[in-house]
């Protein structure tokens, strides 16, 4: 196991407190229901959770990235589709600490700390997903402001946030293409802002992702963050960085729990005159669930060490991402199979974790793409002169 120190455990321990007592009780009922957890986010909010990595003096917490990824695999633990309320909120606080201007950072990082407003990003596109490059939404100058045009997708938090990260194309003639995409901090209120439908998802309830679309949507030109054009294809990866770590903590997280549950039926659950872990074949799925598991926690907390001393780790958040989340896609699928049909019904908590483990795949850009990126990195790494 790895070795936390004492505020980390601290941590861990509120979260997890907090998990057991009032969000495991509820998730699935509310789940079901698909229903929103206002009550368990105004408790996240007093816990200081969406200040996660807003600096100390703007009224953040600041943590260290081993931390955040532990505040995820808890959440997750629960229930998933609270990390996700998170999650977007701090990918848009991720890039203002790192990127905004003093202006930017003074208006809008104080009140995101305290998670109001809610905050969210704005990247994917109906046509463009994985390559974000392939972008179309324009923002053009005119006067002292971006006019905004364009659509976009899959906009977790996008009904209930009132500040979102936005990636445009200032210069859609640029090449290569990431050169004209510019990132702006937008809030809702002037006209131009259309929520469209809620995607109905086969998981990852509760959490509104959206439709956005912008019909002449007019923002601040002191909201191009940095202050600078062209330079937010490069802000948005790096936050994406820090995504990658909590969604691979988010697959830790459900890993976890299916786990438990089957650990746990596989002692009561008697069959041929024993429990079901008496089996051999029960047990080697028990093994291989908990070594990946453990595997999954130790490449999680090395990237988030390597981030923490400001080294590159591309390479290494995505091979946590692609090995937890595969871990958790596998882990729910076999503890639904050691579970046998109550693993199938809703009176048992192992179908919500199978229905959540496929958005992790393709969350924070899929896993056939963190190949792609692990791939480079090892060639750049391996070079033979």
């Amino acid at each position: 196991m790895v070795q936390l120190d004492e505020d980390q455990r601290l941590v861990a321990q509120t979260v997890r407190e907090f998990v057991d007592r009032e969000v495991i009780p509820v998730a699935s009922e509310m789940e079901h229901r698909d229903e929103y957890p206002d009550a368990l986010v105004d408790t996240m909010k007093a816990l200081g959770l969406f200040g996660l990595n807003t600096p100390d003096e703007y009224g953040g917490n600041e943590v260290d990235y081993t931390t955040f990824a532990i505040v995820f695999e808890e959440l997750s633990r629960g229930w998933m589709g609270l990390a996700g309320i998170l999650g977007s909120h701090l990918v848009l606080c991720d890039v203002l600490a790192r990127y905004g201007t003093d202006d930017q950072k003074r208006r809008f990082l104080p009140r995101l700390a305290k998670g109001e407003p809610r905050g969210g990003i704005c990247l994917s596109e109906p046509n463009a997903g994985t390559d974000l490059q392939a972008i179309t939404t324009t923002a053009r100058r005119d006067g002292d402001q971006y006019v905004v045009n364009g659509s976009k997708m899959w906009v977790t938090n996008g009904r209930r946030a009132d500040v979102l990260l936005l990636l445009a194309k200032t210069d859609p003639d640029a090449q290569p293409a990431h050169r004209g995409m510019s990132a702006f901090v937008i809030e809702k209120g002037p006209p131009g802002l259309t929520v469209g439908r809620d995607i109905d998802k086969m998981g990852y309830k509760t959490v509104e992702t959206c439709e956005l679309h912008f019909d002449r949507f007019p923002v601040p030109a002191a909201n191009l963050i940095g202050g600078a054009e062209g330079l937010g294809f490069k802000q948005v990866m790096t936050g994406l960085e820090a995504e990658r770590l909590n969604i691979a903590a988010r697959g830790l997280g459900l890993a976890r729990a299916a786990f438990e549950e089957a650990i746990k039926y596989a002692q009561q659950r008697h069959t041929f005159g024993k429990a079901i872990a008496n089996h051999q074949t029960i047990q080697i799925k028990l093994a291989d669930m908990g070594t990946k598991i453990e595997a999954s926690r130790l490449l999680i907390y090395s990237a988030a060490a390597k981030k923490d001393r400001r080294e590159r780790c591309d390479v290494e958040a995505g091979m946590a991402k692609l090995f937890a989340t595969e871990t958790a896609a596998e882990v729910s699928l076999e503890a639904m199979r050691i579970l046998g049909g109550n693993g199938f019904s809703k009176d048992f908590p192992v179908e919500r974790f199978y229905r959540d483990a496929p958005l992790l795949l393709i969350g924070g850009g899929t896993n056939e793409l963190q190949r792609l990126i692990i791939a480079r990195g090892l060639l750049e790494r391996y070079a033979v002169s």
